[in-house]
């Protein structure tokens, strides 16, 4: 891990003004001379914004820490870090950025796999810690902050025996999860966790310089619900609590088998493939491959350990796995397998794709091949059964369109050490190059893309990670954010831009 000592002074420049920007030894504060006549809807009239929260500076002791995301893989220099401690600062730090002509991105989570959430030389917005949750059991609804990782959301609603779909890994944000679509092993009983997205309350740009906060339901902003069930991360505006429809779950049984080395894998992936994705929709699986061993997990929804076994039964009698079985309450099983975040690699790449075909036995082959020649043991390609629920969308639609997917997949290359300085770089060059090359090998069996798992450089992007619905959501765009506030590499440009 980088720290300050190691970076050296920021050089940064100031658009409005001596003040107007954060750099070391300097408050954040409102700029000297911002004008108290910036404009929202209907003319109203915003004061020069202070920023509020929890202020992390270029010269606190923390800023190293702060500034620095899971993937350790991008290092940005933000000039301030603020963390909403509620909605009203928000409201302020993103305010305080338009009036001062600042770059701006929003964090929740910090798993942006290209380093999207982080800025240099702007202010990034952190709802990491608004953490609230009510829970109606009785409606069967619940209410939460943006901050909520998915392992506090998974084991807040399992106390009530409650569950919304989730992604597997618990230190990832629930927000950022949902609102790219969500998808884990409930996803084929479920649907995905943007199905289940019935509200959300939102900081939008407002006017010239202002910023305000609206609701958006199935009655109030249904477009921007629409939008937000799938293309919501940092493309429309800042959102600070979530709604969900969520649903009763009071047992699981949790599978893995695990199969030494990778000489099973083409009887384990074509069984996986031709029985996951149209198997009893209350079973989600994962088959994780790695170059020293094949990972099965299954998660069978209020069923029994004889019929997880049964409905697996074609997959396990591939070679001789090791096969353990787990039952309980879904947040103690969740809770149960997630890896401390101190233990994974410091630097990670992804490649994401769907599939609508089986693979034949030659791109079953290349994973075998690439896998062989992995740069680290932590190196994977992960597949996720599609089909079940997800195959239905929500009342008032979402902006997810690989529905029809048989199942989704990712090669993915980790490496180094977390807090070691320069760990990684010596193996950087190759895995990179190895994930390039194994995933251009996969192009002629896969199609589109998970906006949750981006690629810089991939092209045609808009359409890879929303097929159809993207002009839908450049015209959604220009209704509410149509001076583009919110944006980045590739995020939603108004439909006139």
């Amino acid at each position: 891990m980088n720290d300050f000592s190691r970076r050296g002074l920021l050089k940064v420049t100031a658009v409005a003004g001596a003040g107007a920007v954060v750099v070391p030894g300097v408050a954040a504060a409102e700029a000297p001379g911002a004008s108290a006549t910036s404009t929202g809807t209907g003319g109203v009239k915003c004061p020069p914004a202070k920023l509020t929260g929890r202020i992390v500076r270029p010269n606190d002791p923390n800023y190293a820490e702060a500034s620095l995301g899971w993937d350790e893989l991008f290092v940005h220099y933000p000039l301030v870090i603020v963390y909403a401690q509620k909605t009203q600062d928000v409201v302020n730090a993103l305010t305080w950025a338009r009036q001062h002509d600042v770059a701006l991105r929003v964090r929740s989570g910090g798993h942006s796999l290209e380093g999207w959430s982080n800025v240099d030389n702007g202010i990034v917005i952190d709802v990491s810690e608004l953490k609230s949750a009510h829970v109606d059991a009785s409606a069967r609804t619940a209410t939460v902050g943006a901050g909520l990782d998915q392992l506090e959301a998974v084991t807040t609603l399992a106390k009530k025996n409650l569950a919304v779909t989730t992604g597997t890994e618990g230190s990832v944000g629930l927000a950022g999860a949902t609102l790219g679509g969500g998808f884990g092993f409930l996803t084929r009983y479920l649907g995905m966790a943007c199905d289940s997205l019935i509200g959300a309350e939102i900081v939008v740009a407002d006017g010239a310089e202002c910023a305000k906060v609206i609701k958006a339901d199935l009655k109030d902003h249904a477009d921007l619900l629409w939008a937000l069930r799938g293309a919501g991360n940092g493309n429309f505006g800042i959102v600070t609590s979530l709604t969900y429809k969520v649903a009763p779950l009071k047992s699981v049984t949790y599978l893995q088998a695990t199969w030494d080395g990778i000489g099973d894998l083409p009887g384990v992936f074509d069984t996986w493939q031709r029985t996951a994705p149209v198997s009893d929709n209350r079973l989600g699986t994962q088959l994780e491959v790695h170059r020293n061993q094949i990972l099965l997990f299954g998660v069978l929804a209020e069923g029994t350990p004889t019929e997880a076994k049964k409905l697996l039964a074609p997959i396990l009698s591939v070679g001789r796995p090791d096969v353990t079985v787990q039952v309980g309450n879904w947040g103690d099983v969740y809770a149960g397998f997630q890896i401390p975040t101190e233990e994974e690699p410091a630097n990670w790449k992804f490649f994401s794709q769907f599939t609508r075909k089986p693979f034949p036995k030659k791109a079953i082959g290349i994973i075998a091949s690439f896998m062989r020649d992995a740069p680290t043991d932590d190196s994977n390609f992960f597949t996720q059964a599609f089909g079940g629920a997800v195959r239905k969308s929500p009342r008032g639609g979402t902006a997810f369109p690989h529905r029809d997917a048989l199942f989704y997949s990712e090669p993915g290359a980790g490496w180094g050490t977390r807090g070691v300085p320069d760990s990684g770089d010596a193996l950087t060059p190759r895995a990179q190059a190895w994930i390039a090359e194994f995933s251009q090998a996969l192009r002629p069996y896969v199609d589109g893309a998970y906006v949750n798992v981006p690629n810089v450089g991939m092209q045609d992007w808009e359409t890879a990670y929303w097929d159809g619905n993207f002009d839908r959501l450049r015209r959604i765009k220009a209704k509410y954010d149509p001076r583009n506030v919110f944006q980045y590499e590739q995020s939603v440009p108004p439909a006139f831009c």
